[in-house]
């Protein structure tokens, strides 16, 4: 089965125009955590690829971190579910790496790490950078009008994106649907 690559804020969780910066703060979006779910039961391997400027920018530590990414598997797990793999760009914007969407380069290491090929692998996030670093890493990509996706519809159904859902309960659906 194929390679399900999320963003966080916003896909799966609310976002924050302050960050997230506690482990209490970190809530889950209606439906999110069991469109994972789903998705596990239908063999697809899910993991989340997300930027997290808060630790580049000196908001929160690695270590809070780990507790906001603990308490999402916690929860996640008590329904049944799981994640494959987090793999987080820590930097800030200006620190101009690899790592940081809209550059693929969290695509790419999820990718090489879980043992996927860009073919096999679609992005499911709700910003134009998430819809960017998913087309330079050559997968296919789905926005979700969550968080930023409304704001930034236009912007990404001009790069040719047509694959949009109001949240992740109707890309899973319609990732599950085909298989």
């Amino acid at each position: 089965m194929p390679l399900v690559l999320l963003d966080r804020d916003g896909v799966i969780n609310h976002d924050s125009t302050d960050y997230i910066r506690t482990a209490h703060e970190w809530r889950p979006l209606p439906g999110s955590l069991e469109s994972i779910v789903a998705l596990n039961g239908a063999g697809f391997t899910v993991a989340v690829c997300t930027n997290q400027s808060a630790v580049g920018r000196g908001y929160i530590d690695r270590a809070t971190l780990m507790e906001i990414h603990s308490r999402m598997i916690e929860a996640l797990g008590a329904l049944g579910g799981r994640l494959d793999g987090i793999y987080v760009c820590p930097h800030a914007p200006d620190a101009r790496c690899a790592c940081r969407k809209p550059e693929p380069g969290l695509l790419h290491a999820a990718m090489r790490e879980l043992g996927f090929a860009p073919q096999e692998t679609t992005m499911v996030g709700d910003s134009l950078r998430d819809m960017q670093a998913g087309l330079a890493a050559a997968c296919a990509v789905m926005l979700v009008r969550t968080g930023h996706g409304t704001h930034d519809e236009a912007a990404v159904r001009a790069l040719g994106v047509d694959a949009v859902f109001d949240d992740l309960r109707g890309a899973a659906a319609a990732l599950i649907r085909p298989c």
